[in-house]
């Protein structure tokens, strides 16, 4: 008698912030660090920007599993990425610490938004079938989007051979009121370290929950991982956290 393995997840990110979301997820994971290039080009939406940068994680990860014939009894890979976004501005990770300063004084007292995207592959599709380096905005599908209320969205973007979806993308847009900060707290807070390797400066989890007056969406969207996008998608390659151990 053959035992069936279960799916593995492959995080395709070096985030402890991620790897304890997905870990609350209680299904088999791995962690690959993708060592994609995360530069885009000009005159995309926030939206195309984390799509397109969560894709390219996971088709990093994805193409060095196939190269060395990792994860045969099936998986999918997750790669996401989230930045900041105030008025048209788009905050990354700081540069330093003054670059942090900078970015934490036009925050405070704002209202800004936060982008997160998620893109999930199936391990198992064959390399030709797969959508390597489409482009997002011309996806290989007609698949319109499904939406998860006002919050978020994915659609799939690559089919395998047989029909069925190989690849999928999707982020989420939650909305963040800071109340007014003083100079001191800022500098305190750069202090600390937490500010110097995350998206616009702050960590939501962390210390950093002291300046957030107001949250509109999804907190876990804005920690780094949609956990109600990835769901969804998950149980569409037969995948879940509810299923018999």
């Amino acid at each position: 008698m053959s035992i069936v393995k279960p799916k593995t997840i492959i995080l395709a990110s070096s985030s402890p912030r991620r790897q304890e979301l997905i870990s609350s997820l209680d299904l088999p994971y791995e962690v690959i660090v993708s060592d994609a290039d995360e530069t885009t080009e000009p005159g995309l939406s926030p939206a195309e920007i984390v799509e397109q940068l969560s894709h390219r994680k996971a088709q990093a990860v994805y193409e060095r599993c196939i190269a060395e014939t990792r994860f045969e009894t099936g998986g999918v890979i997750v790669g996401s990425d989230t930045i900041v976004v105030l008025g048209d501005t788009v905050l990354g990770k700081p540069k330093d610490a003054e670059d942090a300063y900078r970015m934490l004084q036009s925050l405070q007292g704002q209202t800004h938004h936060v982008y997160t995207g998620v893109a999930v592959i199936d391990i198992q599709t064959d390399e030709r079938d797969h959508a390597a380096g489409r482009p997002l905005d011309k996806p290989e599908t007609n698949e319109t989007p499904m939406y998860l209320g006002k919050t978020g969205q994915y659609r799939v973007t690559a089919l395998s051979a047989s029909g069925q979806p190989a690849a999928i993308v999707g982020h989420t847009v939650s909305q963040i009121t800071f109340r007014p900060m003083s100079d001191e707290e800022i500098r305190a807070y750069i202090n600390t370290g937490e500010p110097l390797d995350k998206a616009g400066s702050y960590g939501v989890q962390g210390i950093g929950s002291v300046f957030i007056e107001r949250i509109e969406g999804d907190f876990y969207s804005v920690m780094g991982l949609p956990l109600n996008l990835l769901y969804p998608i998950v149980l569409i390659f037969g995948m879940s956290p509810f299923q018999s151990k």
